[in-house]
């Protein structure tokens, strides 16, 4: 296998067309598709469905991961031969890159949590884009599918609520995030004059992220079954809270997005703690060390007194 070929693999899966993969790889559509025929060839194997948007077939699902592994390997290495400051680019005290910083960066795609996006991750984030390396990719899923995009090679590293290592990857624990059953003064006087007892949670409407997100339905699955009340769906975590803010429902809030406890606890007992980790490809990539100790530094902001 050549690694322009598997190059040209990650580039049509993940750009969708030959079209695409052959404007990020600069050559033409034509060579595209001769390389990932030659692949094929090499491997025994049809590894993309020509469609529009390409998919990866079985095989080719099975090889993206190491392809994409071999590709930032050699990016990295590339970068470091080609950039001679690439590897020790110089800061000034405020934490930006100094004048002469290399243009050059490794691109290092990671997924998290839109709640984790919302809140504590962004210095990470600011971190890694101004230490003048790294060209982050941030994806977005929900915490108990996040691992799936270290499986399929599409992210290298990924904030999880499994603690289990996927195939081929370490993982470090990050601390735990806190959410509260939550919703505005306004809306539990209205809803829940008597308290939230079960035929009130089974009327008053509940804010729902998206179809994936258990918080609240688990919290109704425990302490009023029966209840099908009516569900509003915002896919994104600070409208999310507005909405919350805003009367439209009550829904599991975490500390970090209600740091001064504005909103009000539907019951101080109804909480749930997400434990969050980082897992990651164990790989011997200064570039992806440099990502995984930027996260681990920011989630200090989820650990608690004393953990």
């Amino acid at each position: 296998m050549d690694l322009e070929q598997l190059r040209a693999l990650a580039a049509v899966v993940d750009q969708e067309t030959f079209e695409a993969a052959a404007d990020e790889l600069r050559i033409t559509p034509s060579a595209v598709s001769q390389r990932i025929k030659a692949l094929e060839r090499s491997v025994g194997s049809v590894l993309v469905r020509r469609l529009k948007p390409v998919v990866p077939t079985p095989a080719g699902e099975r090889l993206l991961r190491s392809a994409r592994q071999l590709v930032l390997l050699a990016d990295e290495a590339l970068l470091a031969l080609r950039s001679p400051g690439w590897d020790s680019t110089a800061h000034d005290a405020g934490g930006s890159p100094s004048a002469g910083t290399v243009t050059e960066r490794l691109r290092v795609p990671i997924v998290a949590n839109a709640d984790s996006i919302a809140t504590w991750l962004p210095p990470a984030i600011r971190e890694i884009a101004l230490g003048g390396r790294i060209a982050v990719e941030l994806l977005r899923d929900d915490e108990h599918a996040t691992a799936d995009l270290l499986r399929s090679g599409d992210a290298v590293g990924a904030i999880t609520a499994d603690p289990r290592p996927v195939q081929g990857c370490s993982v470090r624990p990050l601390g735990t995030m806190v959410y509260r059953a939550k919703a505005s003064a306004e809306f539990i006087r209205r809803w829940f004059p008597d308290g939230p007892t079960p035929e009130a949670l089974a009327a008053a409407p509940v804010m729902q992220y998206d179809r994936k997100d258990t918080h609240q339905l688990a919290l109704l699955a425990r302490v009023a079954p029966d209840a099908t009340p009516p569900q509003h769906f915002i896919p994104d975590s600070v409208q999310y809270v507005e909405a919350v803010r805003g009367g439209l429902g009550w829904g599991m809030v975490p500390d970090q997005q209600d740091p001064d406890g504005e909103l009000g606890e539907l019951d101080p007992a109804w909480s749930e703690d997400l434990e969050l980790y980082w897992q990651s490809w164990t790989l011997d990539s200064p570039g992806l060390e440099e990502v995984s100790s930027a996260v681990v530094r920011a989630s200090a902001l989820l650990r608690r007194p004393g953990g």
